[in-house]
């Protein structure tokens, strides 16, 4: 796959995550961790996305509301 570079990511404050985008018109949550690699979680609604941007923790907030919920794939 590809990876996904017209999609604006927006750098979070977090240990392990980089920067997160959202695809709308797919409903793709994109991550990018420190280490570079990138995730598509799929099929994520655009709340969960916004959650995203607000919550205190970034790591914690994939961890409770996202891994385990959607499917994903690694895109780079």
């Amino acid at each position: 796959m590809t990876e996904q570079t017209d999609i604006e990511m927006v750098e979070v404050v977090s240990s392990n995550i980089h920067s997160v985008g959202y695809d709308a018109d797919e409903n793709v949550l994109l991550v990018r961790f420190h280490g570079g690699a990138l995730y598509r979680y799929l099929n994520v609604p655009e709340n969960v996305y916004r959650g995203f941007l607000e919550a205190g923790s970034a790591g914690a907030f994939l961890n409770t509301e996202v891994k385990g919920k959607y499917e994903y794939e690694k895109a780079g």
